[in-house]
């Protein structure tokens, strides 16, 4: 028998970052499904409302949904509020002994939760304690299309 997955939310600086990493925790452990869905995320807004969202795996990669894009539709489904932070808990596959672990946003997901949220901070983990970071630091050269304005963003 395996022993439990550790929450990793003990490892966050700060107690916003230790609800959001607790909140994505909670949910991949409940729902993880080898090869369907690995990761879980948690926005905040700005009335301290945690929304969810699910990785949902695809055999065509190209039609997997990433965590953090299914958090920003819970949210903007949900309130108008301002996004304030985000986090992402990868859960280990059986044969792994790295426990959880949080996970940056990957590329695609910086631009969109950008394109959303500029303020955003996410949780990131940077070897010793996982804190709050300004997603915009982590995304310097945005892509600015012509879609709509854009908001101006700031490290």
């Amino acid at each position: 028998m395996s022993s439990p997955v550790e929450d990793p939310s003990s490892q966050c600086a700060d107690a916003t970052a230790r609800l959001l990493v607790a909140a994505a925790f909670t949910a991949i452990r409940d729902r993880y499904l080898v090869a369907r869905h690995q990761i879980a995320a948690a926005i905040i807004d700005a009335d301290r409302r945690v929304h969810l969202g699910l990785h949902v795996d695809a055999i065509v990669g190209r039609a997997a949904v990433c965590a953090e894009a299914g958090a920003l539709s819970a949210a903007r489904l949900a309130t108008s509020a301002p996004l304030v932070a985000v986090a992402a808990v990868r859960y280990p596959k059986p044969t792994e002994t790295c426990g959880a672990r949080i996970v940056p946003p990957c590329g695609l997901c910086r631009e969109l939760l950008l394109d959303h949220a500029p303020e955003l901070r996410a949780v990131i983990h940077d070897g010793a304690r996982a804190g709050l970071t300004p997603l915009a630091g982590l995304l310097p050269h945005k892509y600015v299309g012509t879609k709509w304005a854009a908001a101006p963003l700031r490290a």
